[in-house]
């Protein structure tokens, strides 16, 4: 009869933690690139698309014969600095 000794399995323990590590890393680097996605795309329709659609709207002021209101102002949250 084999017995069964913890030197005689460590693959039965190391190889469950290297999954579970590599799953991790996968899961983190795609959050990781997930949220790098979504800053450039909101910084991307912040700074080009936005600007064309007030264009618009005020175009649309002019033909009514109306005052458009004031285009609002972008704020940046920086997460990694405090606010002043």
């Amino acid at each position: 009869m084999t017995h069964f000794t913890f030197e005689s399995n460590w693959w039965a323990i190391v190889v469950p933690l290297l999954v579970q590590t590599v799953v991790f890393l996968r899961w983190l680097y795609r959050r990781i690139r997930n949220d790098e996605m979504t800053r450039a795309f909101v910084e991307d329709m912040a700074t080009i698309h936005l600007p064309h659609t007030y264009d618009l709207l005020e175009r649309i002021f002019d033909a009514q014969n109306m005052k458009p209101p004031a285009r609002p102002k972008i704020n940046w949250i920086d997460h990694a600095e405090p606010r002043e």
